[in-house]
Formats: structure tokens, C-alpha cells, sequence
């Protein structure tokens, strides 16, 4: 005999949690240059301030390594431009920007990823480069548990454009992983982690089940060496064209640019 369904609600798993990445894995492209779009189309910035700074992230991409300290500077620049505003007001747009430019850029099959976790009755977290501001927006407008991102730094409400501590990248992803999972009372062993990038290769490898997701050419070769589950949510891409993330991060930074001018030319 069959028992019905009461409709409850879903038991709470309180020893396992999921752990996404977002620049590519939850969001098509770049969260902070979708960010840097919008500021720009309400004049943040100066043309030059922005062309200035995406030349230099251009540069970076296609021509540098991407070691910790230069990322750490790639997103000091980010942020210099949110100095001198509030946390109130920054957010405030972020809200709408997520609206304006965010929402459509959400991988569907990511999601459904997540959906299937918080089903579960799983905490589900985003753990991000990205500051924690905008982090937690799109966590919370997705309906999930929280967010873990880069910390800006603020004096009385006010960003300074600088950091607290270093941006959350690589291998401290990992740690921030391993010291929530302590707070939090998770057993890593039955935790996922999702990214498309192979920097994301220490926090992958804290859990019991690493997922690549859209992933760059390190990071797929490193899943199928070790046996992780790939996902590719891209469509209409040739396999020899998914190995190229440095001239592809500075096309999206082409975009932003190109997107950010043409908006402000349309509300002048």
C-alpha cells in the first residue's frame, strides 16, 4: 500500500550543502561587468574612466597570467569606480540592475542544479570573486541560502573602493568553504562544489562531489582526469572554442564597454 503525499514540508539537511561559482557558472559572462554596465548607463562613470579600465582588463585577459595579485588589482580597479558611494545606494541599484541586466543571463540548467539541492532540503551557497554585495542580491533573488564574496571596504556607510583581507579566489575559496562548513556543522564528504574554472580547482577538491560546469580547457581536462561530472550548458559552441576563456573574458570586457557607452549615448 502506497503512503499519500501529505505535503509537507521538506525534512532539512542539516550535514550537506551545494557551492556554486557565478561569473559563468550560474551567470552567462561576468557578474560585475553586467554590474559596470548599469552604473555606466547611469553616467558613474566618465568615458574615458571606463574605456581606461576596460583596455586594462583587455590587456589583462588576453596577454597576462592570472595570478592572485593581479586579479586582487583587476578588482581593486572594479571597485574604485563604487568609492565615494554608499552601501545603501550601490545596492540599491544593484537590485535594479540584477533586474535590468542580470536576470536573463542566469544558466537555466544551473539553476536547476540548485533547485534540485534546496528540493533536497540543502543549503545552497554562492561562493564568489565578485563582492559580496552583488553576491548576496543574486543569491537572494534566486531564492538561495546566502552568499560568500570579496568584502569592500566601507567607512560609515561609504565605500572606499579598497578591500578588506584578500578578493575570494582560488585557493581562498577553498578555505572560506572549509571554515563555513565548520560553522555551519557540514560534512564536505557530502557537499558538491560547481565552477567552470580551473582557479576553482582548491574548493572542487574540499568535497565530496566537484561538478565543472561550462568549463574552461584546465578545468575540463581536470575533471576528466579525476572523474568529475562535466555539465555544459552552452549551445551552438564547437569543442575547439571552448578552450580559448582568456580572449572570451576579454570580449565580455568589449561588451560591457560597447554596452555601456551606448547606453549613456541613448540618455544623453
Amino acid at each position: 500500500m502506497e503512503k499519500a503525499d501529505t505535503g509537507g514540508p521538506t525534512p532539512v539537511d542539516l550535514t550537506a550543502a551545494a557551492f556554486f561559482d557565478v561569473d559563468n557558472t550560474v551567470m552567462m559572462g561576468a557578474s560585475i561587468f553586467h554590474f559596470a554596465r548599469g552604473l555606466a548607463a547611469r553616467k558613474f562613470f566618465s568615458n574615458s574612466d571606463l574605456v581606461k579600465f576596460a583596455l586594462q582588463q583587455v590587456m589583462f585577459r588576453v596577454g597576462g597570467k592570472e595570478t592572485v595579485e593581479n586579479v586582487r588589482t583587476s578588482r581593486e580597479q572594479a571597485l574604485s569606480f563604487v568609492a565615494g558611494h554608499t552601501v545603501a545606494e550601490l545596492t540599491a541599484l544593484g537590485e535594479e540592475i540584477y533586474d535590468e541586466l542580470m536576470a536573463d543571463k542566469i544558466w537555466p540548467g544551473t539553476r536547476a542544479l540548485a533547485q534540485l539541492h534546496l528540493d533536497a532540503g540543502q543549503r545552497v551557497w554562492l561562493v564568489t570573486a565578485t563582492p559580496v554585495e552583488l553576491a548576496g542580491i543574486i543569491a537572494r533573488r534566486l531564492g538561495l541560502t546566502g552568499a560568500l564574496g570579496t568584502v569592500a571596504e566601507s567607512t560609515d556607510g561609504v565605500f572606499t573602493g579598497k578591500l578588506v583581507g584578500e578578493m575570494l579566489h582560488g585557493a581562498a575559496k577553498a578555505h572560506a568553504v572549509r571554515s563555513l562548513a565548520a560553522r555551519e556543522g557540514l560534512d564536505l564528504r557530502r557537499c558538491t562544489a560547481y565552477s567552470d574554472s580551473s582557479n576553482d580547482v582548491p574548493m572542487l577538491s574540499v568535497v565530496g562531489t566537484a561538478v565543472a560546469v561550462n568549463p574552461d580547457s584546465g578545468l575540463r581536462e581536470t575533471a576528466r582526469k579525476r572523474g568529475w561530472e562535466i555539465r555544459d550548458f552552452r549551445t551552438g559552441r564547437k569543442a575547439a572554442k571552448i578552450g580559448v576563456p582568456s580572449v572570451l573574458g576579454a570580449g565580455a570586457v568589449a561588451g560591457a564597454v560597447a554596452a555601456g557607452l551606448a547606453y549613456r549615448k541613448r540618455a544623453s
